[in-house]
């Protein structure tokens, strides 16, 4: 009787093992190849201030900060679908305007070459206050990463970041380093 059970499950088990052996599926072979975003030196970060030519604390509107980011894939016959999640968070400064904050934000895709083949830049909004001073968004991009050879998606990169002006890249990195 034991001998019948093994013949009426090997198949079935065969039919497994192939499978298993075949190279994985679509989401599976999607992990192995998906690009972690990764952030741009000095665009973690930045402190926006009101219009005008003051430039110390008191004249702060926000500052925010990119706190996390990470992907998710999925590929089909000749492209990755890339799933990009990145949070956001912002802190109302003392001289905040009442009504939508809107922190600006990019993301670059580069090939292996380092070429950027798909830029797009974006804002996340906040209703930050006096009395709602902080805020978080979570913001969620589809990217489309074609390729003619599954070789190719090992050398895509994402590129993200927050997007200051001059100005404010210049006064960030004065910060960091103490001046």
């Amino acid at each position: 009787m034991t001998y019948r059970k093994f013949v009426f499950m090997a198949p079935a088990a065969l039919a497994l093992a192939l499978a298993a052996c075949g190279g994985g599926d679509s989401a599976e072979t999607g992990r192995s190849y998906c690009p972690p975003p990764l952030t741009v030196q000095d665009a973690d970060r930045l402190t926006h201030f009101k219009e005008g030519a003051g430039r110390d604390p008191r004249d702060i509107a926000y500052e925010a900060v990119l706190t996390a980011s990470g992907t998710s894939c999925e590929i089909t016959r000749s492209e990755l679908n890339v799933t990009l999640v990145m949070r956001i968070s912002a802190t109302a400064g003392p001289s905040v305007d009442p009504g939508q904050t809107r922190v600006p934000y990019f993301v670059r895709v580069l090939n292996a070459g380092g070429t950027v083949v798909q830029s797009q830049e974006f804002t996340a909004d906040f209703r930050l206050s006096a009395t709602n001073p902080r805020g978080s968004s979570q913001e969620e991009l589809a990217l489309r990463l074609p390729y003619s050879k599954i070789s190719d998606l090992g050398g895509y990169r994402i590129a993200i970041g927050l997007k200051p002006t001059r100005e404010e890249l210049e006064y960030n990195r004065r910060a960091r380093s103490g001046q």
